[in-house]
């Protein structure tokens, strides 16, 4: 994990991003830039989904939240992301998308992200040496 940095996970082909934020919310790119996702080569856009899967399978087992959300817009910043947020019935927007309308001011007590990133670190960096 790179320290002082959003990143929290980095290989040859992508690295997943912290989003600052009230909710848990991470951020998936490939390192080189794709405009759309069918460019994303099949055995890399594989991958995505795989890293994707154990981001999102980790941050419902730690936070249990009340929903995950994913967004791939790229409109503002138009290469290939994909964004996983947990959300939580009393964060500061839910049900609204957190590009929404803010719905109330949110206390929301989550246990500690250092800890839900080094088990991510952790995870991907073992699939990564398994192959």
């Amino acid at each position: 994990m790179m320290v002082g940095s959003n990143i929290i996970y980095e290989d040859e082909n992508l690295y997943v991003e912290i989003e600052k934020s009230e909710i848990p919310w991470l951020k998936i790119f490939t390192k080189k830039e794709y405009y759309e996702l069918s460019d994303v080569p099949k055995e890399l856009r594989l991958k995505l989904w795989e890293v994707y899967d154990i981001l999102e399978l980790e941050m419902i087992k730690y936070y249990n939240p009340k929903k995950i959300n994913m967004a791939s817009f790229a409109n503002m910043l138009p290469r290939v992301h994909i964004h996983i947020m947990a959300r939580f019935e009393y964060d500061s927007y839910f049900p609204e998308p957190m590009w929404g309308v803010k719905q109330r001011e949110s206390n929301l007590i989550l246990p500690k992200a250092e800890v839900f990133y080094k088990n991510i670190f952790e995870i991907l960096s073992k699939r990564e040496s398994h192959g």
